[in-house]
């Protein structure tokens, strides 16, 4: 089969399609021919190695996960001898940054615990550009940042793939949703149905005077100083992507200010798991989620397609259409 590989950490240019073998099914795994892959952070921070203590995950020295790709949709081929869920011909999806990654290929062997049945109404590009940033906005809204109806809540960083999530989550759980994003991406953010879009070149959300319930930031880099100024009484900051220096401060500063009167800072930590999943696929076929997709390459595309990404301007998702399916 092809696949998309690497051996070593660096920039896109370490990236190369190759003939690899095709896995087999093993305990629970079971075989899935992909048909599409989405570009998340884990992957190209695992191909640059950045921050430096992800190489106590994925190989000091040289990388551990040779093929990248979390986020997948596809066919099951085979079902090893103590899968359950899953025969052949059952469309899936699912994220497998718990389970071996190796997306970017023709075929993939992940454990049947990372996926969950594709819905029939939806295409394999819209399920795959699903479960990661779909996750990390349902748990870090629904469940770290338990939103109630009616509360005022912004998004910062609205227009990657997880913020374009965050929006119409926080829409689906009844909450006043305010978006930060630059001013070529106004009008996408407003037809996600955002209540409020405040475009960061002109307007300072720090320093508006408006308060807020729950600041859920996905963003480069804000100061946890800035977010705090920002929440009402009671109000919550939580991190849930961003550049290592916002990491850093959430980690390090968040339960130090969270001591200090009623607001509470910190992270929003996300694992998928298949009932979320489920969820995910049931509001995309209701038509209540729908994923901003930016680009699409073929696999061989990929270290074009994290190049993009790298650049930092990408709305929502980048996907990969493996064997030309549908859209």
């Amino acid at each position: 089969m092809k696949a998309i590989v690497y051996d070593r950490y660096g920039s896109a240019d370490v990236l190369h399609l190759e003939e690899v073998e095709r896995p087999s099914p093993k305990g629970d795994q079971v075989l899935v021919r992909v048909c599409a892959v989405s570009v998340n952070a884990p992957d190209w921070r695992l191909m640059l190695a950045m921050p430096f203590p992800i190489r106590l995950h994925s190989g000091l020295r040289r990388p551990k996960f040779r093929i990248l790709g979390c986020d997948i949709a596809g066919v099951v081929e085979a079902a090893g001898p103590d899968a359950r869920q899953f025969r052949a011909g059952d469309e899936v999806f699912g994220d497998l940054a718990h389970f071996g990654y190796g997306g970017f290929a023709e075929y993939v062997c992940p454990s049947e615990k990372g996926l969950a049945r594709k819905p029939a109404g939806v295409t394999f590009e819209v399920a795959a550009a699903t479960p990661m940033a779909g996750t990390t906005a349902l748990q870090g809204l629904r469940d770290h940042g338990k939103v109630r109806p009616g509360q005022q809540v912004l998004i910062a960083g609205a227009s990657g793939g997880v913020g374009t999530f965050a929006v119409q989550v926080a829409k689906v759980l009844g909450a006043e949703v305010t978006a930060v994003c630059r001013t070529d991406k106004v009008e996408m953010i407003r037809s996600l149905g955002a209540d409020h879009v405040i475009d960061y070149t002109k307007e300072d959300f720090a320093t508006s005077g408006q308060r807020y319930d729950l600041i859920l930031g996905v963003n480069g880099f804000r100061s946890i100083w800035d977010y705090r100024r920002a929440l009402a009484p009671k109000g919550t900051y939580l991190m849930a992507g961003g550049e290592w220096p916002q990491i850093r401060q959430a980690i390090l500063w968040g339960p130090l200010l969270s001591l200090f009167g009623s607001r509470k800072l910190g992270l929003a930590p996300a694992a998928a798991t298949q009932k979320d999943l489920a969820c995910l696929g049931e509001w995309l076929e209701a038509g209540k989620l729908k994923p901003v997709i930016d680009r699409r390459y073929p696999l061989s595309g990929v270290p074009d397609a994290m190049r993009y990404v790298l650049e930092g301007h990408v709305r929502g998702k980048v996907v990969i259409n493996v064997a030309g399916y549908d859209r």
